[in-house]
């Protein structure tokens, strides 16, 4: 294991430099929190990709692999149709808003009275998605090290934190390149070709599956359904996803970025299945399906090739930890911390710099200790990763895509619904159980429903508020001065 060890050291150093590399560039506000908005195709396409393709699309999606077959990849498959609907029907409104969070969208759309109990939820579902991330190192880092559950979480929430501190989004931007390319080599070019091999083939593995693991529905409608409800809606509506869209350059980089990073979703999905179906094949009696990935690197890969594999696990645990991380401290000081003061924003022109930057750089620090405390703490991952997809799409869904389409949608008609989806679906699953589809198939209801309701029932939003939305969309009057680009990527 000599070989592999140096590969996942030298992996890890490297993931700290570019954190030290990114803080010398992460100079104000936007640069730290959006990488000064100046992202090119590569770089965008190969960080939005690698931000939603974290250990539940890697580890997670080998298991559904191993469990259901080749329909095992709908998990990951509905991820990437919401990067695509968002990329080619949203992203450049989004992009030209020039804000840092959902909730300020939400502010200029309806008036600036939605900011911050749309940003609890927010910071709600962002906090559960970086503490599931980094309960995931647990996993890699025992196959690796053979380490304490606590230890590895500790060792691998501590460098996520340690980058995305010193360099914010820059830092998470670098890394994100690394991870991504990584996980393409790691992944798709090594163990998909060998865990087919290792199998027999596809002529092998069919003879000896049943047949529905090659059936493409045979993971059943309605998980392929509920899998559409929350992950493709999540991906329209997530703060850790319109966080990567405002780094984009320009509103082609954001349509186009996108529906690359989109695409490349799929052929994961695809490989995942394929890769757990594989495993399948050569351990037909694993404890667990999400011990596949572990099981099948661990004894059917060579040296050195093991080691790139396990590094491209991290990095898909990395990425969505850090991505996640960022976001859930952009809420906490954006949209929360400085509403509960009383701060009222200045134009980007009068800020200052140094300030936002030590600002946002203290409150990772601080949810990044956060995480890993809670990680360590917590034991059902499952289940408070699906409250925390519940909350979000429940309870804003209806709200962000309502003021995106719909002018007549109101202030009153947004918090009401907030109040109702969220409200419902905390009910519904306390009632149905927290893993039953029941609670966001009716809580996505009511939020809707409310949402009509309520908008037809009070005074249309100021008409003052809809011209300066429309000239916010149309990439004119933004609060921020633009910053001088120095450099392209």
């Amino acid at each position: 294991m000599a070989v592999d060890y140096t590969v996942i050291v030298v992996y890890l150093v490297g993931m700290l430099a570019m954190g030290w590399w990114g803080m010398r560039r992460a100079k104000s506000k936007s640069e730290f929190l959006v990488a000064g908005r100046r992202l090119g195709p590569w770089m965008y396409s190969g960080t939005m990709a690698a931000i939603v393709l974290g250990g539940a699309s890697t580890i997670g999606g080998v298991g559904l692999g191993y469990q259901y077959g080749l329909s095992g990849a709908w998990m990951v498959v509905t991820i990437g149709l919401g990067l695509l609907a968002l990329s080619v029907f949203f992203s450049a409104r989004i992009a030209r808003l020039k804000v840092y969070t959902v909730s300020e969208m939400l502010d200029l759309r309806y008036g600036g009275r939605a900011g911050v109990i749309s940003g609890v939820v927010m910071w709600a579902y962002t906090l559960m998605l970086a503490v599931t991330s980094t309960i995931a190192y647990a996993t890699i880092f025992d196959v690796i090290f053979d380490m304490n559950r606590t230890l590895a979480i500790i060792l691998g929430g501590s460098i996520v934190v340690a980058y995305s501190t010193l360099g914010g989004m820059w830092s998470i931007t670098l890394t994100d390149m690394v991870q991504f390319v990584v996980k393409t080599i790691g992944v798709l070019l090594l163990l998909l070709p060998i865990a087919v091999v290792k199998a027999g083939g596809f002529s092998e593995m069919k003879a000896k599956l049943p047949t529905e693991y090659f059936d493409p529905l045979g993971i059943g409608g309605e998980t392929i359904f509920t899998y559409v409800l929350i992950y493709t809606f999540g991906m329209l509506i997530g703060q850790d996803i319109w966080q990567r869209v405002f780094t984009a350059r320009s509103d082609k980089v954001a349509r186009y970025g996108g529906t690359v990073a989109g695409t490349y979703c799929l052929v994961y999905a695809i490989a995942g299945a394929v890769i757990g179906t594989a495993a399948k094949v050569m351990y037909p009696k694993l404890p667990s399906a999400d011990a596949a990935f572990a099981t099948i690197v661990r004894d059917e890969l060579p040296m050195g090739v093991r080691g790139l594999v396990l590094a491209a696990a991290l990095a898909a645990v990395m990425s969505t930890s850090s991505g996640a991380l960022i976001a859930c401290a952009t809420v906490a000081n954006n949209d929360i911390w400085s509403r509960l003061r009383g701060v009222v924003k200045a134009d980007a022109a009068n800020d200052e710099p140094h300030d936002e930057v030590k600002g946002n750089r203290l409150f990772i620090l601080i949810m990044g200790i956060a995480v890993v405390c809670i990680a360590i703490a917590l034991n059902d991952v499952v289940q408070a990763l699906t409250v925390a997809y519940n909350l979000l799409v429940a309870g804003l869904l209806v709200p962000i895509l309502g003021g995106l389409l719909w002018r007549r949608g109101t202030a009153n008609g947004a918090l009401a619904a907030v109040a109702a989806g969220g409200l419902s679906v905390i009910g519904l699953m306390w009632g149905y159980g927290i893993l039953a589809n029941e609670p966001i198939y009716y809580g996505l209801l009511t939020s809707l429903a409310v949402y009509v309701v309520v908008s037809l029932a009070t005074k249309p939003t100021d008409a003052a508020v809809l011209v300066a939305w429309r000239e916010r969309l149309a990439g004119r009057g933004t609060q921020e001065t633009a910053e001088p680009v120095t450099t392209t990527v």
